[in-house]
């Protein structure tokens, strides 16, 4: 469904950092989630412009430094895009379906559904090409009770739509500091730490 570089381009997870790349996957999901749910969207290509320069300055921000923190990043990344989409609001929706059941997830908030589409595909398909790694959502990607909390959440703290991309891919979730990427090395020490601290009590 996402556009693919050539073989002779670099791996994906370079061309997604690219604006032409970036477009161009973004209305590819537009048409596919309009295809799916019958939702009809307006997508402000200014603000959608402005979405990709703010999220390639946070994604340039943290990025690791060193190779194995890389694969684990691509989740990180996908979640600071997420943010950044709900931020910057560049879908307007224009029409759903009169039987929209609203307890659906594509119908209850069709822009955030739409945002978390792209966003999982993305990091689904970085995964799989760059990395041969399985993204295995959770059910809570399509349970009411889950995007409730969701669309309330990130309203008040719009960081923690990276907490919850990974919830909805089936990941741990960080929600104490969601913009704040830990490396494999700081997992390994905080582990120790609080492994020490525990014996000790």
């Amino acid at each position: 469904m996402l556009p693919e570089p050539p073989a002779n381009e670099p791996p994906l997870h370079k061309s997604a950092q690219r604006l032409r790349w970036f477009v161009g996957a973004f209305e590819k999901q537009v048409g596919a989630t309009e295809a799916e749910t019958g939702n009809r969207f307006r997508v402000d290509t200014v603000a959608l412009a402005e979405v990709f320069a703010e999220w390639i300055h946070a994604f340039e921000a943290q990025k690791p430094m060193h190779a194995e923190d890389n694969q684990a990043y691509v989740g990180f990344a996908a979640g600071l895009m997420l943010r950044t989409l709900i931020k910057r609001k560049p879908v307007t929706l224009l029409d759903k379906p009169d039987d929209a059941d609203d307890t659906n997830p594509a119908y209850f908030w069709p822009e955030g559904y739409l945002y978390v589409a792209f966003c999982l595909n993305v990091r689904g398909l970085v995964l799989e090409r760059d990395y041969h790694a399985e993204q295995q959502p959770a059910s809570a990607l399509s349970a009411a009770r889950s995007w409730w909390s969701f669309r309330e959440n990130v309203a008040k703290d719009p960081s923690l739509a990276i907490a919850f991309l990974d919830l909805f891919a089936g990941d741990e979730p960080e929600w104490s500091m969601p913009d704040l990427f830990r490396t494999g090395r700081v997992h390994e020490i905080a582990g120790r730490f609080y492994a020490k601290d525990l014996i000790g009590s």
